[in-house]
Parts: structure tokens; sequence; C-alpha cells
């Protein structure tokens, strides 16, 4: 049973890890491409540990013509100061919330190249989205001029450096951790 409108309206086809590594299987996620021909690619993850390579992704979607839809919502803080690598160049569509990783209200922002513009604003609005708050976009500025700070950028490194240390402690205690380890939050 589907129970969201996007698995009612769209036909996912989910990939995964490599059994060994536990690390994004671009051999499986090329071929599923090719069987498939999909309109459009979703790149991103909330439980994944390791940085995303998104170019990996672009190469996959420019191959079988399809877009490119990155979700870094849960990433979007670590994008920022520059520890991760940005989708924004490559992707046609990226998406994120602006209260996980970038500590500002919660929200939320579709960014898209030029030429997908005019399709975005004519599905979000009225349709999906309301007037806006003007309490939320003032927090929204905050956040975005905190996240443009040195003071940001080192937060967001400590916080990739504690979970690294936390995985190393625990891989140490004899814990198995997906993927051996992290370089995310």
């Amino acid at each position: 049973m589907k129970l969201n409108i996007s698995g009612r309206l769209y036909n996912f086809i989910s990939y995964g890890v490599d059994k060994e590594h536990q690390r994004l299987d671009f051999d499986q996620i090329a071929r599923l491409a090719r069987e498939n021909k999909p309109k459009l690619i979703v790149a991103g993850a909330s439980a994944y540990p390791r940085e995303i390579p998104h170019d990996k992704f672009k190469e996959i979607a420019d191959e079988v013509g399809a877009k490119l839809l990155v979700d870094m919502a849960h990433y979007a803080g670590l994008v920022a100061a520059g520890i991760h690598n940005s989708p924004i160049p490559l992707a046609d569509y990226v998406t994120t919330t602006t209260h996980k990783t970038l500590r500002g209200p919660r929200s939320g922002l579709i960014m898209c190249k030029q030429e997908h513009l005019k399709l975005v604003n004519r599905n979000v609005f009225p349709g999906t989205q309301g007037g806006p708050l003007m309490h939320i976009i003032a927090g929204k500025a905050i956040c975005f001029a905190e996240a443009m700070s040195d003071q940001y950028k080192a937060y967001g490194q400590a916080v990739v450096d504690n979970a690294k240390t936390l995985a190393d402690t625990l891989m140490a205690a004899g814990l198995r951790l997906v993927s051996g380890g992290t370089d995310n939050h």
C-alpha cells in the first residue's frame, strides 16, 4: 500500500548499497537507470553515513537522459559550510529543509536551473504552498547569514569531527557500522 502522494503518483525504483563496503552501488544505480529509463533520478539520503558523490549521479542521469534531483535536507548545512560537495552546479533540482543542519526555522527550499523555474513555480504555488509567513522568512535570512560566517564553517567541521570520533569509538568497542564509518553528521 502506497501511503503518500508521491508514491501514488510516481513509480519509484529503489537503489542500494553494495553488500561488501555498504557504499552506494553505482554499478547497480547505472544498471537500473539503463533498464528503467527514468525521467528523474533522485539522489539524497537521510540515513547514509557518507558524503554523496553528486557527480556520479549526474553522469548516470546524463547517460539515460534523465533529470537529476538532489534532496540535501540532512546535509545542507555541511554543503553551506563547504565540507560536503555542492549539488547545485550539477542537479536540475535541489531540495532541502532549513531546520536540520542549516539550523534555521522549520521550512524548505526548492532550487532549480533557470530553465525549470516556470515549471516549479506553476506546480508549487498556489497548489501546495500557502502564503508566506514573515517570521519564517526573517528566520531564514538569519540562518543564511549565519551559514556564510567563519563560525558556521567551524561548527560544521566540528559536527563532522564529532561524528567521526563517535564512529571510531564505537568501532573500537567492537561495533560494526554501516560503511565502516562516517563523513557525515
